[in-house]
């Protein structure tokens, strides 16, 4: 029996992060709804899930209202309730090659899955989230902070979720809370559809050149979203923590 009625619905859980955070929910006894445009992954990773796991799949994009609508209308059929939201989906690589380049069709996809997805979860999730007094959880990423070459359509989609972050805060509060997470290196090879069974280990420097002494996990970013998104974290709201293991903090001189 689940001690724990309250209902999350979490997008792009399918792989990477996404399955992190629904393994941190799922072993604090929530509801979990998975929600993601890969349907093969999404229904292979339910398979995985341990027996007894209180979990369901649609498949759909967040960046078309229509599937957002219908993803909504099915996680209210199926949980009763929802509690939270974490708006995780994607494109997840970063570089989208020279600016001068970048055709504006890549551009608009990049801002319509990362920060449009985002805006639509939110807008028709409000209503169930304001009944059960609930909380928003934005996956952003410290590429919203500082930058390499060659990303401006990752680090501007990023940058808006921030921003989208503050503004859903003092619009939604007192009733939903609304705080974010930019991840910094988190390995996620793991949490892939396609993962081998003998993954080679990170090499040590990659682990040496972050304060905290590794890589992160998907399961770092996962306990940040459960515990943003309980009833412990109830003062806190319109926030981004950053989860790097300290690298934006770290001055590097060549």
């Amino acid at each position: 029996m689940i001690d724990n009625p309250k209902v999350a619905l979490v997008t792009g859980a399918a792989q990477g992060i996404g399955r992190g955070i629904v393994h941190c929910l799922l072993e604090r006894n929530w509801r979990v709804v998975l929600f993601d445009i890969d349907e093969a992954a999404g229904q292979q990773y339910l398979e995985q899930l341990a027996e007894g796991r209180a979990a369901t799949f649609i498949a759909g994009d967040v960046a078309n209202e229509a599937d957002v609508r219908r993803c909504l209308e099915q996680t209210l059929e199926w949980g009763g309730r929802l509690d939270a939201l974490v708006n995780n989906a994607g494109l997840a690589d970063p570089h989208s090659g020279p600016v001068e380049e970048l055709a504006l069709a890549d551009w608009q996809r990049r801002l319509d899955v990362n920060l449009t997805g985002p805006f639509l979860m939110a807008k028709h999730a409000v209503p169930a989230l304001r009944a059960t007094r609930g909380a928003i959880v934005n996956i952003s990423s410290t590429r919203a902070w500082q930058s390499e070459p060659q990303c401006e359509s990752y680090a501007a989609s990023k940058g808006g979720v921030v921003a989208l972050t503050h503004a859903l805060a003092m619009s939604l509060g007192p009733d939903v809370r609304v705080n974010s997470i930019s991840p910094g290196w988190i390995d996620v090879r793991a949490q892939q559809a396609d993962a081998p069974d003998n993954l080679k280990p990170l090499p040590d420097n990659a682990h040496a050149q972050h304060p905290a002494g590794r890589v992160g996990k998907a399961e770092d970013i996962g306990s940040l979203a459960a515990y943003l998104a309980s009833s412990e974290a109830a003062f806190i709201t319109g926030q981004d923590f950053i989860v790097d293991g300290g690298m934006t903090r770290k001055m590097i001189y060549n």
